[in-house]
């Protein structure tokens, strides 16, 4: 039933893509761990026809434990992602309009506004350009987030992580809008940054951020 659950809202997010407009047609994926491996979209495949077994589970080395499909291309940077980071449950990757734009120019999101500290540091950084389903994209993108949940990937889109699927997905959002906001403010002759001790302060914060302390 667990698995189940969690492939109805891979579909269902997957789904929000287009809706949202964060990544039109089958561009990007998305995946969640599962016990020795993760569930992942298929290769290609429209969101809005997919159901529950067509979604692909793959151990870490690839390797397709059950499902009919092809995985995403991009299977290689969710396994990576995985065996680096234990901590993550989720990823979603998107080819959003601002984020992608920003991302071809190859330059990362500085520390213009308080809210970039939500990925986890004092900017959100733009991983080295390598063709997509590589393994030298996988060490790319894994190098840039040694220290942070979400990275624009040069001349591709954006990858976001987080502990749940929803999570991972509100980040993308997050980084979509940053991104607006960012390219914006350039138009406007260019931000003011942020320092490196309020960004500090910022990162603290998002640290503790929605931590509820509710005894049980």
């Amino acid at each position: 039933m667990e698995s189940l659950n969690v492939r109805q809202e891979i579909i269902s997010t997957a789904c929000d893509f287009n809706v949202s407009g964060i990544s039109a047609g089958t561009s990007g994926n998305l995946s969640a761990r599962h016990e020795n491996g993760f569930l992942i979209t298929p290769s290609g495949f429209a969101y809005n026809d997919l159901k529950p077994d067509d979604i692909i589970l793959c151990d870490l080395k690839g390797i397709v434990l059950s499902g009919e499909l092809i995985p995403s291309s991009e299977w290689p940077f969710h396994a990576a992602i995985y065996a680096a980071h234990k901590d993550v449950n989720a990823i979603v990757h998107v080819h959003s309009p601002y984020a992608t734009g920003l991302a071809c120019t190859r330059k990362p999101i500085p520390a213009f506004h308080y809210m970039v500290a939500v990925a986890g540091g004092d900017s959100i950084p733009c991983a080295d350009y390598a063709t997509f389903g590589t393994d030298e994209i996988s060490k790319n993108i894994v190098a840039v987030l040694t220290e942070r949940k979400a990275c624009l990937l040069a001349n591709h889109g954006t990858v976001a992580v987080g502990n749940s699927i929803s999570s991972a997905y509100r980040l993308a959002n997050e980084v979509e809008a940053l991104a607006k906001q960012y390219c914006i403010s350039m138009q406007l002759g260019g931000p003011v940054m942020l320092d490196d001790a309020e960004m500090e302060a910022n990162i603290e914060k998002f640290n503790r951020y929605g931590k509820q302390n509710i005894d049980e």
